[in-house]
């Protein structure tokens, strides 16, 4: 029985990675033509939602979201999600439909051809260095200023499988009271278990997620930094207990 789990997880594995390269060649002369010019970013994003609900389903992925609130068209926020898989990116993709920009790493730059479009449409950044850091503010307010909203999953990167929910870096609290905007909190209830980063682990099924009621920052300045990252951390981890008790 393992040993036909084993051939399952591998063969599964290897699907999840064909379907990505698939439906980036199928919409590669979308995508290309969408970011030739900057403010063409929200044909871009319409194509980025094309891929991901593809993939979700080539993988035998259902999702159902919960809304606490709709996000208004139009208006920027700051989204932020729970952290644990590398399908997180497909879901944020396929709950919201108002064009943002991702804050990631520069080192997926580096996977071939979805590195291409991702380091020409998100905001990348290099975790050592203070220098890159910085930048992101200035990359963030260029975006803002063109009424994107900007998504960040605040842990930092993907925490070790034990981990419930790790602690929340700074910087997207420090971008949303700087830029005055509103926190969307996301919880992805069953991405861990659906598609993890453990090789041999994963299956198909249902993805449940919960949009929860934005966090106002108008008013608040840095000092108020600490206070609302632990809210919204709350808010994720009481919700992750709610789905898994």
């Amino acid at each position: 029985m393992r040993f036909i789990k084993i051939i399952f997880w591998t063969l599964w594995r290897i699907w999840f990675y064909f379907v990505i390269a698939f439906f980036i060649v199928l919409l590669f002369p979308f995508l290309l033509i969408s970011i030739l010019r900057e403010e063409w970013y929200g044909y871009f994003f319409v194509m980025a939602r094309i891929w991901a609900k593809g993939i979700l389903l080539a993988m035998g992925f259902q999702y159902k979201i919960d809304r606490e609130q709709e996000i208004e068209q139009r208006k920027s926020y700051m989204i932020i999600a729970n952290h644990t898989s590398m399908i997180d990116i497909m879901l944020m993709l396929a709950i919201e439909r108002n064009p943002f920009v991702f804050v990631g790493k520069k080192e997926l730059a580096n996977i071939p051809l979805f590195g291409f479009f991702y380091k020409r449409t998100c905001i990348l950044v290099d975790r050592n260095s203070s220098k890159s850091r910085f930048a992101v503010y200035d990359r963030a307010q260029k975006r803002l200023n063109q009424g994107l909203s900007i998504c960040i999953f605040p842990e930092g990167g993907v925490p070790d499988e034990s981990v419930e929910l790790d602690e929340f870096k700074d910087g997207a609290f420090r971008l949303a009271i700087e830029h005055q905007i509103p926190i969307v909190p996301m919880t992805f209830a069953d991405n861990k278990k659906r598609l993890s980063y453990t090789f041999l682990s994963g299956s198909p099924g249902l993805l449940r997620a919960m949009v929860h009621t934005s966090i106002e920052t108008k008013g608040l300045t840095l000092d108020n930094k600490k206070e609302i990252k632990e809210k919204a951390r709350a808010i994720i981890l009481n919700q992750l207990k709610k789905y898994n008790p």
